[in-house]
């Protein structure tokens, strides 16, 4: 439970989401993914090292360049979790779907008497 702690914390912030999604294209320099991102690179540095604790990001060093690449693998217990707790929802609101369909036939037939 606590790698899928630490996933959705690394999901909570929108400048890991658009890292993430950077990197959806295809791997890329710290350098490139900090362009598109206002902020000092330490600061940048920090997203990219929770998006590594999880294992979302892996990132190595080529020559003088550090390139990340997204390892979505490591989305599969949350999006695991996301459909358990979808099919969960989906039954209780069929349930209370039919619940409020079998109130409405009784005072359709009792309006009707």
């Amino acid at each position: 439970m606590a790698h899928l702690d630490r996933v959705f914390h690394s999901l909570s912030d929108g400048t890991r989401r658009a890292v993430i999604a950077q990197l959806a294209n295809g791997p890329a320099s710290i350098g490139d993914l900090a362009q598109q991102h206002h902020m000092a690179l330490p600061s940048f540095m920090k997203h990219i090292r929770v998006l590594e604790s999880c294992e979302i990001v892996v990132s190595r060093k080529i020559g003088r360049v550090r390139m990340c690449e997204l390892r979505p693998d490591a989305l599969t217990a949350a999006q695991g979790w996301i459909e358990r707790e979808r099919r969960i929802w989906e039954a209780r609101l069929d349930r209370l779907d039919a619940f409020v369909e079998t109130l409405a036939a009784k005072e359709n037939k009792h309006g009707h008497e």
